[in-house]
């Protein structure tokens, strides 16, 4: 998702002069101020991208070649009266990057909306995607449906470079979308099934520095491969060395207790006993079916192939479903939204996207005693608010690009916070029979967002600052959200639905 920001980047342009293609670089900043207009934007004169001025370009270049002193070379021009579209293509600035999709097939001025239609059309890949992936999750099991789509994605990935126009490539990033939340999510909800309450917190700090750490070097990636074609290649085919993992990950025996395949999960529960030192009898089997059988209806349950419908089996349940996959809304559209809108802080792009990385960092050093002491539903709470007011606050300070920034770095930090603990505590609300189909169906619901947010992010074009207020409102919507949820620090994972139906929602205003 991040890599496309990048491989499709739309770097500065100006129309191409042919005239000037023979003339010595000296002259470069000249030949723009004589054949391109500017306008003022942000209080900073830029040049248009799109128009040119109607001129005798072939006489400019004589008195160039003639004069070769700039300002007698101005007076000597009339200043230009008409201005039409740009003629013979574009000048791209290469200071950033060699090349970008944009620069491949010039998809600037009136192909301008292309790259933004390919962030939905993204989107779009990655509800699809997402929600045939629960379906995957919870009937193949988390690591097969996980190796499965990594396959996909790294074959599309790597066959995007091969592509010769703008429509084939959009084909091999749709295939991409597909996969990248399913990704993501997988192993996440794989390790929550494997380890005990009190180790979930750690789990979910642990893989989201990961992500952070990711991010941070995917920068260097980019820092390194400037070419879109080489970048794409150096943030696929790494990823088939994951496919060494496959023998030595177990499958969640809590999704094989809930297929009634209790003697898989009793090897995979003996194998971890072993490696923990722990002892655990030899007859486990029996004693893990006739315990999980006689505290719940799993052997009715297992039965059962389970459906979206099944995510609203009761109120309760309902209640918490619509809820969870609001947050999710609001915390996938914001994220998505603050990773595209780095560019449209100006400056160094790639800088500005290490540091939206970097500052997620110190936020885990504070989220982790916090979860530990405090639980998940006012840490949600609060982190959403955080996020929501420094993105609201941008309006005050637009004039100021470095307060800018700032602002937007917090609520980067505080909508990371929250995407921390949304799913961690998505998972333990969800029952096992459903959980990866309730997190794949709240995580669909939450795709929308990366599908509309790129055309709010365009309107950006205008009034800079305007998606952050957008972004800013639906955060802090979601942190109210957050605190009908029960709490669930230390509850034990619902198996069933009959059990996830058994825990009311959260009445804030009586807690407070």
């Amino acid at each position: 998702m991040n890599r496309q920001l990048f491989i499709a980047a739309k770097p500065a342009h100006w129309c191409r002069i042919p005239e000037f293609d023979k003339l010595q670089f000296w002259s470069a900043n000249l030949m723009k101020n004589l054949s391109i207009p500017s306008y003022i934007k942000d209080g900073v004169s830029q040049s248009a991208g799109c128009s040119m001025y109607v001129r005798n370009y072939s006489y400019i270049v004589d008195i160039i070649n003639s004069v070769k002193n700039n300002s007698i070379i101005v007076e000597k021009l009339s200043p230009p009266l008409n201005i039409t579209q740009c003629q013979h293509g574009w000048v791209y600035d290469n200071s950033l990057f060699d090349s970008t999709v944009v620069t491949q097939w010039d998809l600037v001025c009136e192909k301008d909306f292309f790259t933004t239609a390919a962030l939905s059309i993204f989107g779009l890949a990655g509800l699809i995607g997402n929600l045939a992936f629960g379906y995957m999750q919870d009937y193949w099991g988390r690591k097969s449906s996980f190796f499965i789509y990594l396959l996909i994605e790294i074959i599309a990935c790597a066959l995007g470079v091969l592509t010769q126009n703008y429509g084939q490539w959009i084909v091999t990033r749709f295939i991409v979308g597909l996969t990248v939340p399913a990704i993501l999510s997988s192993p996440y909800v794989l390790a929550i099934e494997l380890v005990e309450p009190s180790k979930r917190d750690f789990c979910t700090i642990v893989s989201n520095i990961a992500y952070s750490i990711g991010l941070i070097l995917l920068a260097g990636v980019v820092h390194i491969f400037r070419g879109w074609k080489a970048l794409s290649l150096a943030v696929s085919l790494p990823f088939f060395s994951l496919f060494t993992f496959y023998y030595f990950i177990p499958e969640s025996p809590r999704w094989l207790i809930s297929r009634n395949r209790f003697k898989e999960a009793a090897m995979v529960m003996k194998n971890m006993a072993r490696i923990n030192g722990k002892p655990i009898p030899t007859n486990y089997e029996t004693v893990l079916k006739n315990k999980l059988c006689a505290s719940s209806d799993i052997t009715i349950d297992a039965k059962y192939n389970y459906g979206i419908k099944d995510l609203f089996f009761g109120k309760n349940l309902a209640r918490k479903t619509i809820i969870i996959t609001y947050i999710w809304f609001t915390n996938t559209s914001v994220y998505v939204g603050l990773s595209y809108y780095a560019p449209a802080l100006g400056g160094d792009e790639i800088l500005n996207f290490f540091l939206a990385g970097i500052v997620e960092l110190p936020t885990y050093i504070v989220l982790w005693p916090s979860l530990y002491f405090c639980g998940r539903r006012w840490i949600l709470c609060i982190s959403m608010m955080l996020g929501g007011f420094a993105c609201l606050f941008t309006f005050i300070t637009q004039t100021d690009q470095t307060t800018t920034l700032v602002l937007y770095c917090i609520g980067k930090m505080g909508i990371s916070s929250a995407f921390v603990i949304l799913p961690l505590m998505a998972s333990e609300l969800y029952p096992t029979v459903v959980r990866g189909l309730g997190m794949s169906f709240s995580s669909v619901i939450g795709m929308i967002g990366p599908i509309i947010i790129p055309f709010v992010n365009y309107m950006g074009n205008e009034v800079a600052v305007f998606p952050l207020i957008v972004m800013g409102l639906l955060l802090i919507s979601g942190g109210c959200s957050s605190l009908l949820l029960p709490e669930t620090k230390n509850v034990r994972l619902p198996q069933t639905l009959a059990d996830s139906e058994r825990v009311a929602l959260s009445r804030p205003i009586c807690s407070l």
